[in-house]
């Protein structure tokens, strides 16, 4: 595909979903087919709790954590703070290929490139709180030296990541929704969200402990990049639950990208820790990213 061709290039888009909608599956099909259309793809996971993304992607060995580049986590005597409590904006941020130490990233044989924020599990008592990889995702940004470069945000489940403000610095927020009521919940809280950013409505400061922090905190919010929100429907395994879900997102005019239907063969890489693969959700994918192309083209 010509690179003119390429609307999402350059761009920052986080992946959400409630528990269990099956976000991790959606940022691997997202990734697999921006691949084949022409783009350089970067995933970088900050889902602090959830592990097997690289295993789905075809990698054996994950790579280290971008939490160790970055000096561990405060809660650790680390440098890396929470955003909420720290909104200081995270140092040296922007990654480059050429000078990131190979041990912090991992390509799979597509060439998709993988960078891991960090994983909770093993930070011991009293070190549990994930913020430090909050801070990460939201300031963190590829220099893939190509104008064909995309990242994907793997973000944990459910809302916490976007109250903190990890979608400041996003140009895009996906929302994988699965046939619940959560689900759908989320999709249009994630929409009021952004729409109230949008708006100029600025974050919580009371908490913080200097003037300098709180308009840290609010020039975030004011600077921030991201543009809209789109959804994508899953684990869908009737036309009767589609039709159910979309008439509930209609009612908060609220239209997915696209369905991707259940298929076992996900469930079991999931189990097993194998690769992903799945023909029907390949295809289906296809038209989900087809249709965000257009959708952003047509926002431009």
């Amino acid at each position: 595909m010509d690179n003119g061709m390429l609307p999402l290039a350059g761009m920052k888009i986080g992946m959400f979903g409630k528990g269990g909608a099956g976000k991790s599956t959606v940022t691997v099909l997202f990734a697999r087919t921006l691949c084949e259309r022409g783009y350089d793809v970067t995933i970088l996971d900050a889902d602090s709790t959830n592990v097997g993304l690289h295993q789905a992607l075809g990698i054996t060995t994950p790579p280290k954590p971008l939490l160790d580049y970055f000096g561990g986590a405060v809660f650790s005597g680390g440098q890396v703070t929470c955003p909420v409590d720290d909104p200081t904006p995270l140092p040296n941020a922007v990654l480059r290929w050429d000078r990131l130490p190979e041990a912090y990233y991992a390509r799979a044989e597509n060439g998709i490139r993988y960078l891991s924020a960090g994983k909770i599990g093993d930070q011991g008592p009293g070190a549990g709180c994930d913020g430090p990889v909050a801070k990460i995702a939201r300031d963190v940004t590829v220099d893939g030296q190509s104008d064909k470069a995309v990242t994907l945000v793997d973000f944990k489940a459910g809302f916490e990541d976007s109250a903190r403000g990890a979608i400041t610095k996003l140009d895009w927020a996906v929302v994988v929704v699965d046939p619940t009521n959560a689900a759908i919940q989320m999709a249009v809280d994630m929409q009021h969200m952004v729409g109230q950013i949008q708006a100029g409505e600025l974050p919580a400061t009371r908490h913080l402990e200097s003037q300098e922090l709180v308009d840290m905190a609010n020039a975030l919010f004011r600077n921030a990049t991201i543009q809209g929100v789109f959804l994508v429907l899953n684990r869908v395994t009737s036309q009767q639950m589609e039709d159910f879900v979309k008439s509930q997102l209609a009612a908060h005019d609220l239209h997915p990208l696209g369905i991707i239907h259940a298929d076992p063969a996900i469930a079991m890489a999931w189990l097993t820790g194998s690769t992903l693969e799945s023909k029907p959700a390949n295809d289906e994918i296809q038209k989900v990213i087809k249709n965000l192309e257009q959708a952003v083209l047509q926002r431009a």
